[in-house]
């Protein structure tokens, strides 16, 4: 087993939450520490707070993995005087390293609103509101006959997908020509003469961001010294992303109903609605946290209901005018659910690549609201 650094438990983060996902006002990755530092223990939260802090510390914990950014706002400067300045230097002077995925792990696949989804049963959720869709790019290359099967199953680790189908790519046959050169090593045929070779032009779509990746592991797997390859970048589409989920759930059910299934599926004190009680819901939108900005993409795509936190007077009010139906969980409610299930996930990415960390969810954390 090996013990991890700052970096690897970042490049696992990353994994779970692509940066690239993030929203262009959001700050995520790493916010404070020495990527180079060892990490023995990690603990997950949802805030950084001084009792996160100082659970994390007492716990002699290395790694402290929030969901809200620990620094958010640009620093001008960091002093005890500023709440955020007080706990970066306190982090900093424990040793203690912090990583944030936020809006990025809000949008990724398996992410906080997929959690929230599969939570109150919602079937087949899609991204509400699209922010993002992969681009693609079609690696053609060329390979020797009898090579061709090598080459293909290192290029389907980074792609080869096309919709619910894997492993998708064309082969065609030709005769490829080249003359070795003074200084080549060739794997085929004599320096100075003209070769006449039997081969195999494959096709495979590959996602833009791991093409680097993608191509490296070509010139791995190939036999020539150079092989020879072409990139189409592609109007084409892959996945798309995005905040949000909305889908249908299994049965139709009423909105009061479907709050005390909320309130009871999250762990909730209590949860408020708009909308009559008795109002049948089948389709459902949502969005962690802080989503009544995307009421309007739910009314225009017939989600019955909107589930997210932080839902203010007037925004009920145009809920009401709208003829959609929401429900508050609070913001708190709606996504601490992430702490349990990023623990599990950096626990099996770490047991994937034999390191030895401990991963401990922090459970002390609270709503800052009350309830009577």
């Amino acid at each position: 087993m090996i013990t991890p650094k700052i970096s690897d438990i970042l490049g696992i983060v990353n994994k779970i939450a692509p940066p690239s996902l993030a929203e262009e006002w959001d700050n995520v990755g790493l916010m404070v520490g020495d990527p180079a530092a060892p990490v023995a223990r990690i603990m997950v939260a949802l805030d950084g707070t001084s009792d996160t802090l100082a659970a994390a510390i007492s716990a002699e914990c290395q790694l402290l993995l929030t969901h809200h950014p620990f620094i958010f706002r640009p620093l001008k400067r960091i002093t005890t005087a500023d709440p955020t300045g007080n706990l970066v230097l306190k982090a900093a002077a424990s040793g203690l390293a912090v990583i944030s995925l936020h809006t990025n792990f809000d949008i990724a696949d398996g992410g906080m609103n997929d959690l929230l989804a599969g939570r109150l049963g919602i079937v087949k959720g899609e991204p509400l509101r699209i922010t993002a869709a992969e681009e693609l790019v079609k690696l053609a290359v060329f390979v020797p006959s009898g090579h061709e099967e090598g080459v293909r199953e290192a290029l389907f680790r980074f792609g080869g997908g096309i919709g619910a189908y894997a492993d998708c790519s064309f082969q065609s046959a030709g005769t490829g020509t080249f003359k070795p050169l003074e200084g080549a090593h060739p794997f085929l045929g004599r320096i100075g003469k003209r070769e006449y070779v039997a081969e195999s032009r494959i096709e495979v779509l590959v996602h833009k961001r791991d093409l680097s990746a993608a191509l490296a592991a070509l010139v791995k797997a190939h036999p020539y010294e150079e092989p020879a390859f072409d990139l189409y970048p592609l109007l084409n589409k892959g996945a798309s992303r995005g905040l949000g989920r909305i889908g249908d759930l299994a049965e139709e059910t009423t909105v009061a109903a479907f709050a005390d299934k909320a309130r009871e599926c999250l762990g909730l004190a209590g949860v408020r609605f708009v909308g009559e009680g008795g109002r049948r819901v089948k389709r459902v939108a949502l969005c962690g946290g802080s989503g009544m900005s995307l009421l309007r993409d739910a009314q225009r795509q017939g989600a019955d209901i909107l589930v997210t936190g932080d839902v203010k007077y007037h925004e009920a009010r145009e809920a009401e005018a709208l003829g959609i139906a929401v429900l508050d969980a609070g913001h708190f409610g709606s996504e601490v659910i992430m702490v349990e299930e990023v623990s599990r996930r950096v626990r099996t990415e770490l047991a994937a690549r034999r390191f030895e960390a401990e991963v401990v969810p922090f459970r002390g954390e609270r709503d800052p609201f009350f309830w009577r």
